[in-house]
């Protein structure tokens, strides 16, 4: 059977039903949480770029579900997450929290060292915590093709596993430099029954006119986005899915949080006193730190919050907070958020879901708020620190994940950390499929 009837099987209206009526754990979070409802101050609103005005829910239509630009417009605390949803997280949620405890005495650090893992989903990252609800939220409005973009290519997957999953079709672009150097992420996307091509390509006219000014170019986030938002403007059947950046995405994540939360007062400890998270487009990142972030901004909690982004994709330590496009052909809405412009395109790096120009509009609200910390990590720090978690705890991080997990290290080893203190890591996935990007780092 060939790539098109397989998605065309896997897109039949009898396909997998919505509610399989198994059961869900109780410990699965039942509503997702949104930042903007304890924020101190409304995040800046994303406006039409022809008119400058704040984006209308109608001029999302074309591109999003209706449930999904509600949520993205939303300021309410709580939203509900729908049971066939929940129904599909139970494969792997709640995620465990683990004590490092060999992690520290290798470090011979003071601190008590716990990692939230999100690299036991069935994608290997966190991704699907966003890609499932888009997916369910298409198919009740009746879309049933998806189109994306990825960067390492956590995402694609992680899309096209929601689409197999509700009997969609998914259509992928994926930044050039990550679908030449990790060829298995893409090989899982057919798997699942997806496409997957090199971005820019030759197949829309955007990326025709990249390829046209950039020839030499490895891609970047951006233009495999104006890629993937082409295709689905142009094609009323077809909706656009995002993996970071955009609200809805950050709110469906705070399920890492909501989660860790309960799991740190279930291992005896009032809070994290630092939270560390790796930080590309954002998703990771807000997953685990706004609902903690939520409870310093309802109840004085003290945790401060760390955002570990690549030194050479530095968007929130060097990037400059501004209205920008989210793609580099100008086809989405501004958005208020720390940039290093639509024409950056970064170095190759192996942290390929990292190389994104901009961060989150939310997630830069709460940095320009003094709310969250910045900071870079060079790429061989980062593969440095990923070795050694490995070694000590057996798991190899992704290496998105070892910036977060360096950014910890050299704070558990600094002087300033005494008994006691409470440090957690985001490791948003497993290295199992960039095994190449360890070679020669050890």
């Amino acid at each position: 059977m060939n790539q098109t009837t397989r998605q065309e099987a896997g897109a039949r209206p009898g396909g997998p039903g919505l509610e399989l009526g198994i059961e869900v754990p109780s410990r699965v979070p039942t509503h997702w949480y949104n930042l903007n409802a304890d924020l101190p101050e409304p995040a800046p609103p994303p406006l039409d770029p022809a008119t400058d005005e704040p984006i209308r829910p109608a001029d999302l239509e074309p591109l999003f579900a209706k449930a999904l630009i509600a949520q993205e417009l939303s300021t309410e605390r709580r939203l509900e997450i729908p049971r066939p949803v929940r129904e599909v997280y139970s494969l792997w949620r709640p995620s465990p929290l683990r004590r490092a405890v060999r992690l520290e005495r290798a470090l011979g650090t003071r601190a008590r060292i716990y990692y939230k893992y999100e690299g036991v989903s069935p994608c290997g990252s966190h991704k699907p915590n966003s890609s499932v609800p888009q997916a369910y939220f298409n198919l009740v409005e009746g879309i049933r093709r998806l189109t994306t973009e990825t960067g390492a290519g956590q995402w694609g997957a992680s899309l096209a596993f929601a689409c197999a999953l509700f009997g969609m079709s998914c259509e992928v672009w994926q930044v050039r430099s990550s679908y030449e150097q990790k060829p298995y992420r893409r090989l899982q996307m057919g798997v699942y029954g997806s496409q997957c091509h090199a971005s820019p390509s030759e197949l829309t006219e955007s990326g025709r006119r990249m390829r046209e000014r950039f020839p030499d170019t490895t891609g970047s986030l951006g233009m495999a986005i104006s890629e993937a938002v082409e295709v689905a403007a142009k094609d009323p059947g077809t909706h656009y899915a995002l993996g970071s950046v955009l609200n809805h995405v950050m709110i469906h994540q705070s399920v890492i949080g909501l989660e860790l939360l309960d799991q740190l007062a279930e291992a005896g400890e009032e809070q994290a006193d630092v939270v560390f998270a790796c930080a590309g487009g954002g998703s990771n990142a807000a997953g685990i730190i706004f609902p903690l972030l939520g409870r310093n901004l309802r109840e004085g909690s003290t945790t401060r919050f760390v955002a570990v982004e690549p030194a050479a994709c530095p968007s929130m330590t060097r990037g400059e907070y501004r209205y920008d496009f989210g793609d580099v052909a100008g086809m989405t809405p501004k958005l208020k958020m720390y940039t290093l412009g639509t024409d950056f395109v970064p170095p190759a790096i192996h942290a390929g879901g990292l190389r994104y120009h901009g961060m989150s509009p939310m997630v830069s609200h709460a940095v320009h708020l003094g709310l969250i910390e910045p900071i870079a990590v060079e790429q061989d720090r980062s593969f440095e620190a990923g070795v050694l978690f490995a070694r000590t705890e057996g798991i190899v991080p992704a290496p998105e994940s070892t910036h977060a997990i360096a950014g910890a290290l050299d704070h558990a080893t600094s002087a300033g950390v005494g008994d006691g203190k409470v440090i957690v890591i985001g490791v948003s996935g497993n290295g199992v499929l960039d095994l190449a990007a360890y070679d020669g780092r050890f």
